[in-house]
This record gives structure tokens, C-alpha cells and sequence, in this order.
């Protein structure tokens, strides 16, 4: 497993263990790794989403995932999954902080379809990120601001 992937997982991982539902708040669960288009699911109800976790401050473009797959989904007419996005960074003074957002709409004029150049190890690949998020309602489900915390 590639390091960009152990650090989604765990991201994914950390989403469970931080947050519940926020249909039911009941537990939320991991889908099997390469799941199309989910990560987490509730333990209870159908809620379903994806996870992206981001080592930066809260910011209005994030990368997704490969565009063909979703590409499929979308002309069959259904709607974006829900998206979670797990923003971590550190404060100048060493302080880790942490928030997870919960973003229940994500509308076509949100997501931007992008090629990998020839010389990306996926070699001209069709991916899509995601735009304007900062223009988007998102819930926040999880905010940790310490500047005590630090790396260990």
C-alpha cells in the first residue's frame, strides 16, 4: 500500500473513530478499501460517504479521485456522494489542529475534471477535484484547535 493511501486510511480511520452519523449519530463504519465511491458507512441507517483527508488548513479546492468512475454514476443521474474532508495542519507554534466537514450537497459546478500529465505514474489519467468549496454549506462534525498539541 502506497504511503498516499496508509495516509487516507487512516484519515478514514480517524473520521470513525472522531465522529458519529449525521443522519442518525449513530456509528459510522469503513467500507473495504477500494469501494467505489464510498468510504464510511453508518452502522445503523444507509448513510454513505466519502472521505478525503487533507494536510492543509480549510481550503476551497481539494483533489478527488479518478473521473471515469464518477463519471458513470453521474450520467446514470445520481447525485455526488456526500463528502466528508478531514482538514489537518499545524500552527506556527507547533499546535496540531483538526476539523472535519461535512459537505451534504456537492453540485456538478463543484467538481473539475483535470489529466494527469504524461509523466505522472498514471501517465495521462483523467481524475477530478473538487472547487469552490468554500461557496458550499458544510456542517462542521468535529473541530480540534489546540495549540498545546503537538507531534509526538
Amino acid at each position: 500500500m502506497s504511503d498516499k493511501k496508509k495516509k487516507g486510511r487512516t484519515g478514514e480511520q480517524e473520521v470513525v473513530d472522531l465522529v458519529k452519523c449525521p443522519n442518525c449519530l449513530s456509528k459510522l463504519i469503513l467500507l473495504p478499501e477500494s469501494f467505489p465511491m464510498y468510504d464510511v458507512q453508518c452502522s445503523r441507517c444507509l448513510f454513505r460517504a466519502q472521505v478525503k483527508t487533507v494536510h492543509s488548513k480549510p481550503k476551497a479546492s481539494i483533489f478527488g479521485a479518478g473521473w471515469r468512475i464518477l463519471e458513470k454514476v453521474l450520467k446514470a443521474g445520481c447525485l455526488m456522494p456526500q463528502l466528508m474532508v478531514n482538514f489537518k495542519w499545524s500552527s506556527r507554534n507547533g499546535g496540531l489542529n483538526q476539523e472535519i466537514r461535512f459537505y451534504p450537497f456537492i453540485a456538478k459546478g463543484n467538481i473539475q475534471k483535470y489529466k494527469l500529465s504524461a509523466k505522472a505514474r498514471r501517465a495521462n489519467y483523467w481524475m477530478f477535484k473538487y472547487v469552490k468549496l468554500d461557496k458550499i454549506p458544510y456542517l462542521p462534525l468535529y473541530q480540534q484547535h489546540d495549540p498545546l498539541r503537538t507531534n509526538e
